[in-house]
């Protein structure tokens, strides 16, 4: 008998609620007063904000942007598609416009890149784990990708997002805007991990002739799990195992110690796995 581990739908929102905070003060505290123009709806409220000296906030143009662009995408996808993105792009507005005008970087614009986009990639990954996005850029992208289904949503977003940066260099100059880049490279890669998972474990597979004495050397020393996959060499025809296991970081050391002690000649693939979920693994 299999159990549900589902989380539940408030768990869902508590996670977009911590992740809009962080990206909110990524963007009020960091963003914001280095001029980092990153992309998106918010990259666009920064530019207005230094554009009409500050008379316009950012809470107020990211959601003037994205009303019309969600009763759009309400007409087009329907309830189901806009739902829990609308609440974040909420909750994100709500957050600007309540968090104090903190200047954290002080003009540094590398700390502002390092923990600009460190403390957004944290946000925006709770946001996606949360089964939700913010808006802005990549909602527009989806809904211009219905009518050009030669090019996908993130070649499209790329392009917006990319148009952004380039009025940011318009208005705060070259050196922000290459400082901007590194920021949405570091949200990235943050954000993946966070998605993905920090624990990286190893899958390998293994081609042995003593398939059967590997296997249970593996599942002896190291508490492992093995898996027997029938194999075909396409070139000798012979018909044999290929073993297939997970290990922890720590042990792929051993498990390479064990093969090489059994069969020398066997063939060995190591791969990374971000995330494994099971016994002995992450459980909920």
């Amino acid at each position: 008998m299999s159990v549900s581990f589902k989380r539940p739908v408030w768990g869902d929102y508590l996670l977009m609620l911590a992740g809009t905070g962080l990206m909110a003060l990524a963007i009020q505290c960091i963003y914001d007063p280095a001029g980092l123009v990153v992309g998106g709806f918010t990259g666009i409220a920064i530019i207005v904000k230094q554009i009409t000296s500050g008379r316009i906030p950012l809470w107020l143009t990211n959601l003037a942007l994205n009303i019309p662009v969600f009763l759009i995408a309400l007409k087009i996808k329907g309830k189901k598609f806009v739902g829990r993105t609308a609440a974040a792009t909420v909750l994100l507005s709500f957050w600007l416009y309540i968090l104090p005008k903190w200047n954290l970087t002080e003009g540094d614009l590398t700390i502002a890149a390092l923990y600009g986009g460190a403390i957004s990639g944290a946000g925006l990954g709770l946001v996606l784990m949360g089964k939700a996005t913010t808006g802005g850029t990549d909602m527009v992208a989806s809904l211009v990708q219905k009518y050009l289904r030669y090019y996908s949503v993130v070649q499209i977003m790329v392009i917006l997002d990319g148009l952004i940066v380039l009025s940011g260099v318009a208005t705060f100059g070259l050196k922000p805007a290459l400082y901007a880049v590194a920021a949405i490279f570091i949200t990235s890669k943050i954000s993946d991990a966070l998605m993905e998972g920090l624990n990286y474990s190893k899958a390998v597979f293994i081609i042995s002739n003593r398939a059967q004495a590997v296997a249970a050397a593996v599942m002896q020393e190291l508490s492992r799990g093995v898996t027997g996959i029938g194999a075909t060499g396409m070139y000798s025809g012979e018909r044999k195992n290929m073993l297939y296991c997970v290990v922890s970081k720590k042990q792929i050391v051993e498990l390479k110690d064990i093969v090489i002690r059994i069969d020398r000649e066997a063939f060995v693939i190591v791969t990374d796995a971000r995330e494994v979920l099971g016994e002995g693994f992450l459980e909920y």
